[in-house]
């Protein structure tokens, strides 16, 4: 920059962003404890049947991606054609090589 004083506006501009971070944060922070609070108050209100929860966690997890298929590889997600490892013999080629 042309002025000396560029140290200032960098030290400036750092600042005003550290703060605008904790202003963000600030507010999600208090979202999420609102939402929690509120859904607590809800549940004081309903009186839930904790007996029961674990069945209905079950049956709301049924329909998720849960879907166990043994041939199935973690990076197969979109049904790609399955690669076959290389053969042996490739790699002692290279070796020697």
């Amino acid at each position: 920059m042309a002025g000396e004083n560029w140290t200032m506006w960098l030290n400036i501009t750092n600042f005003a962003l550290g703060l605008i971070t904790v202003v963000a944060l600030l507010v999600v922070f208090f979202a999420v404890g609102w939402d929690l609070l509120v859904s607590k108050v809800k549940q004081a209100r309903a009186g839930v049947d904790f007996r029961n929860l674990d069945a209905e966690l079950q049956a709301m997890l049924k329909g998720s991606h849960s879907l166990s298929v043994p041939g199935l590889g973690l990076t197969m997600a979109d049904g790609g054609e399955k690669l076959e490892p290389p053969k042996a013999d490739a790699s002692n080629r290279k070796l020697q090589e």
